[in-house]
């Protein structure tokens, strides 16, 4: 009965694999945590050591090509035939994207990364003047473009190829261009089991920093001690409510708690730049925008060779952050793609290159720019003395409100990060069931119940492998990322090259549709011709008075 369950709802190979080396770990992390870390550690070394050039190019490059290919004449194609046009609307897109891309992460390092930066910048003394936009630039350089770029390539590919050439919802049918039917054999299955790992580890990440920082919320309000246990018992507990909403469904679950989510974070946002100094806000936000601007270029490319100070200071943030970013394009990629059906290439970087970004640069600036303006009158703020779970908890009380107004900001903020780990576990069980199924958009409840369970115990192993081992939880977390970017950071930048070659043959297809695309498999011919007998009617510019229906995928 499994066995014939396997057959008919999964891609067996990557299905049995992913499921087999996932509940290996997690034994391993439960038997011997430390050895976990110990080996974590070792390996994590000799990737930013080595390969720390290979992240910081990549990630440039990615951003680059996807601004050129946004602005080139790829950019009125749709994700989908010619006639297709999109499921959600731009505020439900905009907040599931939002909240799928970024979450977590915003609530827990919109006050501590620029407080760290501020302190302890990789060059130059800390604590000055000087000191501060050299900390929100860094800052919003992490959470800038960057990462979203890095979300896009394989969110495009994803949509393209899927929705415009009717092959498998797969990040394998991206090398259709350049492998073929192979795609569909061992080499498509290796490309899908990495993205399963690096979707599994990136949010692993995420939900474990979640996990802490509800636990610095629960000792902030009730004075419950914040120790390791505690946050694997608050995993696994968010992780059920992450099993309801997958049990709700998209529309019900992730679109509603997304828009949920989205307000509340919202009105966290207003309070603190209400309650802080609104005119400097409004005065940071202006000079953080240039200043990130204006050095974009050069902190693109910046290796700092000369300093290896600098350069372990890279490896602990930026290294992270773009191992972390590459690992979650799977989840975020694949997601993106699924939401994003009938929207044109430029209407899909444009979005969610530029909207998502500059909601990350108002954020990190009221909460970043409030707190370094309570350090810089006083030194000896305890913000500077705050741990990352715990500085916007601290915040909240060093802000001149009444003490329940505070308690209210640490209740709302403390329901932000719950509902974005669910809303996180909800997306990343969809994307790796559809990694393991085959690429069917539509996955039994069954597998994503699995995955999901499968996300929070991953989580809750790499918190317990940090705290036997004597390091803190989140250099844990961080390795995580960092081991599981490097392979796929590779099939990114093979990606890459695929996607040009197919955009590059769209020409021939809408000028010759007599001729069969070699992107198309024979078991999309109805799919196929659609898109061609509308593409002849566009360019001859004849008008179909009755329209025609949106294929079903």
């Amino acid at each position: 009965m499994i066995r014939d369950y396997i057959r008919t709802h999964t891609n067996p190979p990557v299905f049995i694999i992913s499921g087999i080396i996932a509940v290996a770990f997690v034994l391993w992390g439960v038997l011997a945590p430390s050895n976990v870390a110990t080996v974590a550690g070792t390996v994590n070394s000799f990737i930013t050591t080595n390969f720390g050039w290979l992240y910081i190019l990549a990630a440039t490059f990615f951003l680059i090509f996807v601004v050129v290919i946004m602005l080139s004449r790829f950019g009125t194609l749709r994700m989908g035939p010619p006639d297709s046009r999109p499921e959600y609307g731009k505020m439900a897109w905009f907040a599931m994207l939002f909240t799928a891309g970024m979450g977590i992460g915003l609530v827990y390092f919109a006050v501590s990364e620029p407080i760290s930066h501020y302190l302890d910048p990789p060059t130059g003394p800390g604590g000055t003047a000087e000191a501060v936009p050299e900390a929100m630039n860094l800052t919003l350089f992490h959470w800038g473009l960057h990462p979203w770029a890095i979300y896009i390539v394989l969110g495009l590919s994803l949509g393209y190829f899927a929705f415009r050439k009717g092959l498998p919802l797969r990040p394998a049918a991206a090398f259709y261009p350049l492998i073929g039917n192979r795609i569909y054999g061992w080499i498509g299955h290796v490309i899908d089991i990495l993205a399963v790992f690096g979707t599994l580890f990136g949010l692993g990440t995420s939900l474990g920093i979640g996990g802490q920082q509800v636990g610095a919320g629960l000792q902030t309000l009730f004075g419950i001690e914040n120790t390791a246990g505690l946050q694997v018992i608050l995993i696994l507990a968010i992780t059920a409510i992450a099993v309801v909403s997958v049990l709700l469904g998209i529309d019900k679950g992730i679109r509603n708690l997304s828009l949920i989510n989205l307000w509340l974070a919202f009105a966290l946002m207003v309070f603190v730049f209400v309650s802080a100094s609104s005119r400097d806000i409004v005065n940071a936000l202006a000079t953080n925008i240039g200043t990130y601007l204006q050095n974009l270029p050069l902190t693109s490319f910046e290796t700092y060779p000369n300093s290896p100070q600098a350069q372990d200071w890279q490896s602990s943030w930026t290294l992270f952050y773009w191992g972390w970013w590459i690992s979650w394009s799977p989840f975020v990629g694949m997601f993106l793609a699924r939401i994003s059906y009938g929207r044109t290439i430029r209407q899909f970087i444009g979005g969610a290159l530029f909207a998502p970004v500059g909601a990350s640069m108002v954020w990190l600036t009221v909460f970043g720019d409030a707190a370094l303006q309570r350090l810089r009158a006083n030194p000896a703020n305890p913000l500077a003395d705050a741990s990352s779970e715990t500085a916007m908890f601290v915040l909240f009380e060093q802000l001149p409100v009444l003490g329940i107004i505070t308690t209210i900001a640490s209740v709302i903020a403390i329901i932000v990060v719950v509902l974005f780990f669910a809303t996180s576990s909800d997306s990343g069980s969809l994307v790796v069931d559809i990694l393991t199924n085959g690429g069917d958009p539509h996955p039994r409840w069954q597998q994503r119940l699995f995955w999901a369970v499968m996300e929070g115990v991953i989580a809750a192993v790499l918190l317990a492998a940090g705290a036997v081992s004597g390091t803190d939880a989140l250099s844990a977390l961080q390795t995580a990322s960092i081991l599981a970017g490097l392979p796929f950071c590779i099939v990114l930048l093979l990606m890459c090259i695929g996607l040009s070659k197919g955009l590059n043959e769209e020409r021939p297809m809408v000028a010759r549709p007599e001729e069969p695309s070699p992107l198309v498999g024979l078991r999309e011919a109805t799919v196929r011709h659609s898109v061609r007998q509308r593409a002849q009617e566009d360019e001859g510019g004849e008008s179909n008075s009755g329209g025609t229906k949106r294929s079903e995928r």
